[in-house]
């Protein structure tokens, strides 16, 4: 085994680019996203007459909202997808919410899919745009939360 390979086979490896995709569509790609994660909570179950220890089962699986953070961009996609899913584009489906599948890939250097995280019953609950101050030298950043029921890893 090589020295630069960890046991397990893993490749440490560093990347400053996430792509979002949305239904096949690519929304852009994102310099943070936060809230790749699972719980599973825990329901435990007293038996009579076993006082050693209470049996621990797994209970409901929860997935928290997704959060993009990107520098702004000139591409529309990302409002094109809100507006499909939220207000006049949620009331004209007769307030049917059409969930999407999604996409979260982890980019290299080169610009390669490496690993990415297939979401199911994606939609967004919320956009932020950046503070604009006359004043101010800080880049523009906007950042999108999504809710989701759940995400598949899958190795590229």
């Amino acid at each position: 085994m090589s020295e630069q390979t960890p046991l397990g086979g893993g490749v440490p490896t560093t990347s400053g680019r996430f792509l979002l995709e949305v239904d096949g569509v690519e929304i852009g790609t994102f310099r943070e996203v936060q809230g790749l994660r699972l719980d599973v909570d825990v329901v435990e179950h007293v038996e009579g007459g076993q006082n050693g220890y209470v049996h621990q089962l797994p209970g409901v699986m929860r997935w928290p909202h997704l959060v993009f953070t990107r520098g702004m961009v000139q591409s529309d996609a990302l409002f094109g997808w809100v507006q499909r899913s939220s207000g006049q584009g949620f009331a004209g489906n007769g307030d049917t919410l059409t969930r999407a599948t999604g996409a979260v890939t982890v980019l290299d250097d080169r610009g390669n899919r490496m690993r990415s995280w297939e979401l199911d019953g994606v939609f967004a609950v919320s956009w932020t745009g950046p503070s604009l101050s006359a004043d101010s030298d800080a880049p523009l950043t906007e950042s999108l939360e999504v809710a989701h029921h759940g995400f598949r890893a899958v190795t590229r």
